[in-house]
C-alpha cells in the first residue's frame, strides 16, 4: 500500500512538473525578447529591424528591458518606402534611434505602466502614457497585448510604430 502511495505522489509530481515547465516555456519565460518575436511569426520587420540595427546581442544580453514591440501590421501603416529606406546601412543611425525608442530600461509591467504618464526610453526621450477607457497608449499606440513574459523583460505590443521627435 505505502508502495503504491509512493508511486501515485510521484507520477503527480513528475506531472506537475512537465506541466509547469511547458507553461514557462509557452510564456516564454526561458526565452528572450528576441527569440519571443522571432518565433511568433508577427514581428518579421522588427526582428529584420533589430538585426539591422545590430541590436540582437543587447536584446538577447541580461536586461531586464522593457520592449513595446510594434507588430508587421503596425510597420505597414508607415508612408511606403519607410521601412525600407531605414534598413539601408547608410540610415543605421536614423535605424537604431526608431529602435531604441521602443526600449525602457527595466521591467515594466502593465500594472506599472498604468500608474505613469511617461517613460524615457533608451534613446533617451520620453513617451507619453494614457489610459483612455481601459485601454493603454503609448504615444498614439494601443497595446493591444500586455506583458509577455520573457527571460530579460517584458514585451508589449503595440498596433503603431513610435517615432522619435
Amino acid at each position: 500500500m505505502l508502495k503504491k502511495f509512493i508511486s501515485a505522489v510521484s507520477i503527480i509530481v513528475v506531472s506537475f512538473t512537465f506541466t509547469s515547465v511547458a507553461h514557462a516555456e509557452h510564456h516564454g519565460v526561458h526565452k528572450d525578447i528576441v527569440d519571443v518575436a522571432a518565433e511568433n511569426g508577427s514581428f518579421t520587420t522588427l526582428v529584420a529591424a533589430l538585426k539591422a540595427g545590430g541590436l540582437v546581442e543587447t536584446l538577447k544580453g541580461k536586461g531586464p528591458f522593457t520592449v513595446f514591440a510594434p507588430t508587421d501590421e503596425a510597420f505597414a501603416k508607415l508612408p511606403e518606402g519607410t521601412v525600407e529606406m531605414l534598413l539601408k546601412p547608410e540610415n543605421k543611425d536614423k535605424l537604431v534611434a526608431v529602435l531604441t525608442y521602443h526600449v525602457v530600461a527595466g521591467k515594466v509591467t502593465a500594472s506599472d505602466v498604468v500608474k505613469m504618464d511617461s517613460g524615457t526610453t533608451v534613446q533617451g526621450q520620453k513617451v507619453m502614457i494614457k489610459v483612455e477607457d481601459d485601454k493603454v497608449m503609448v504615444n498614439d499606440a494601443h497595446v493591444i497585448k500586455a506583458d509577455v513574459e520573457v527571460s530579460n523583460g517584458v514585451i508589449h505590443v503595440i498596433d503603431k510604430v513610435l517615432l522619435p521627435k
